[in-house]
Order: C-alpha cells, then structure tokens, then sequence
C-alpha cells in the first residue's frame, strides 16, 4: 500500500520560512515523479514545485526563486523549502507521486497525501 506522509507545515509570519517534508513508502521511491501541490478554501489546487525521478526540478511560477525541492531517495523523502513565505500562500500544502511523466496537473498524480497546513499571518 502507498502512503505519502507529509509534515512540516505550522504557523508563520510574512517572510517567514519552511520546510515541509514528504515520506513515502510502498513503492520503489526513485522511480517515482514527486510534486508539491496547495490547496486554499475557495481556490482551485495549484501546482507548486515537482522533482523528476531524475532528480530535476521544476517550480510553479510563485515558487521561483524563493522555494526549493531536494529529494533523497535513500530516506523516501522530499523536503520543500519555502523561503519568505506570504499571506496568501495560506493553504494545505499536498505531496504526491506519479510513476509516468506529464504535466503538472494534479491528474497526472497516482497517490495523494493527507497534506499539511500553512499559515502565514500578516
């Protein structure tokens, strides 16, 4: 059975920073696609960052150049860093995973996490 778990999330000021953490198990972790998706109340999900089993990453237009994804597949785990975090970045914060390449929409995803929530106050 695959199960993604995520934590990391809590309560952070404006610039505030991160780090969110995905641990999987139940599958070969390295041949597997891993991605960061959000979801606010009243918003749709949106794509944040992703790292190829090739280990490249690929980041959603409003993580560019203030969040990184690492992958360390010897632990099962992906780590999101998010660097100077704002107000509207509040969201459930969602790991998931994909054997087969695509594009970034959550379709594209086989496995979900239950997420962890940001908050980041103003």
């Amino acid at each position: 059975q695959v199960r993604l778990v995520e934590s990391g999330g809590g309560l952070v000021q404006a610039g505030g920073s991160l780090r969110l953490s995905c641990v999987a198990s139940g599958l070969t972790f390295s041949t597997y696609d891993i991605a960061w998706f959000r979801q606010a109340p009243g918003k749709e999900r949106e794509f944040v960052a992703a790292i190829s089993r090739s280990d490249s990453p690929w980041y959603g237009n409003p993580a560019k150049g203030r969040f990184t994804i690492v992958r360390h597949n010897t632990m099962n785990t992906v780590y999101l860093q998010m660097n100077n975090l704002k107000p509207e970045e509040t969201a459930l914060y969602l790991c998931a995973a994909r054997r087969d390449g695509g594009s970034f929409d959550g379709s594209t995803y086989d496995y979900w996490g239950q997420g962890t929530q940001v908050t980041v106050s103003s």
